[in-house]
């Protein structure tokens, strides 16, 4: 009888987020083995025996390893999580975290590359597009085996906001949030659709349940998180499945289409950075782009939010480099 490879995945950061990828994947069935990874090594310890309890009632046996500061440890994993930051930089914008987060990745990347990690990295840190963008820059590999986050989980607040109004399943919208994933993103509301049939015409025709008000809606995408982090202080299950989401299409080879921040090759006439689109993400990571037809207004937006990312990343590059 043949037997499937040993799933390996490597999560960096036991805050809020780490804690909740790493359940997804051991409820989900995805992971075999776990790597917990965290400075603080009591409560990487604290967070293993917490998931090990859970493993009781999970759909196969998963083995999880504390590894602590030890990066080192994740060389031989197939795909690592960072979710490595402080969350109460994010307070105001998530560009609160723009040189925390980018520090922190600079003491682990690379030398998880040194040791020999050929696998796919999945940033979920903020300001994600930047650090994904670090991430990709230090740890040697293709650009298809670094990706973030990034408007995955945008797009889902997204797609929460037009069920709420319509009433229709969020299983049965297709809506995507491109750009930064910030304020400077934006809803392509040109492509939403419902059941193939796209959201324009739905409107003209049922303007009682699809005439909702765009600017509101899009900004249950673009500030959904704030909303949430204003009364518990930080956000964990969404964010926690997206990157639980995009690391299972990857070690499952799905080919399935989702937002996440990726590296420009062309599409929407940009190069050189990473930022969110759709994209098919399967067993060799990013396998295709997919540029959306917009509107003249989203694209103008569109662009705008990729001079903000290369702007953040032009400061995190100029802060790093040492005076004369």
């Amino acid at each position: 009888m043949a037997h499937r490879n040993t799933v390996k995945i490597g999560i960096v950061g036991m805050g809020h987020v780490g804690p909740h990828a790493a359940s997804a994947l051991i409820n989900w069935g995805v992971a075999d083995e776990l790597y917990l990874c965290d400075i603080d090594e009591k409560k990487c310890r604290a967070e293993r025996f917490d998931l090990l309890d859970s493993t009781a009632f999970a759909p196969r046996p998963v083995r999880i390893h504390d590894v602590g500061a030890d990066y080192e440890a994740l060389a031989e994993t197939d795909v690592i999580i960072n979710a490595a930051g402080d969350v109460s930089q994010v307070a105001v914008n998530r560009d609160g975290e723009l040189f925390g987060t980018t520090a922190i990745a600079r003491t682990f990347v690379g030398r998880i590359a040194a040791a020999g990690f050929d696998g796919f990295w999945v940033n979920v840190s903020n300001p994600c597009d930047v650090v994904t963008r670090l991430v990709h820059d230090l740890s040697g590999l293709p650009a298809n085996r670094v990706l973030g986050t990034g408007t995955s989980l945008d797009s889902a607040r997204l797609r929460r906001a037009i069920a709420t109004k319509t009433g229709v399943s969020i299983r049965s919208i297709d809506a995507y949030m491109l750009g930064e994933h910030g304020f400077s993103g934006l809803a392509a509301f040109s492509q939403v659709s419902i059941g193939g049939k796209p959201l324009s015409e739905l409107a003209a025709e049922h303007p009682e349940q699809f005439g909702f008000s765009a600017e509101e809606v899009e900004r249950d995408g673009l500030n959904g998180g704030y909303d949430i982090y204003n009364f518990k202080h930080c956000t964990e299950y969404g964010v926690g499945a997206a990157a639980a989401r995009i690391t299972t299409a990857i070690v499952r080879g799905e080919n399935a289409v989702l937002a996440a921040s990726v590296h420009l090759d062309g599409q929407y006439g940009q190069s050189g950075f990473y930022i969110s689109t759709p994209a098919v993400i399967g067993a060799d990571g990013v396998e295709d782009i997919y540029e959306l037809s917009l509107t003249d207004d989203e694209r103008r937006r569109f662009l705008g939010s990729c001079e903000k990312v290369q702007h953040s990343y032009r400061l995190v590059c100029e802060a790093s480099t040492p005076a004369d």
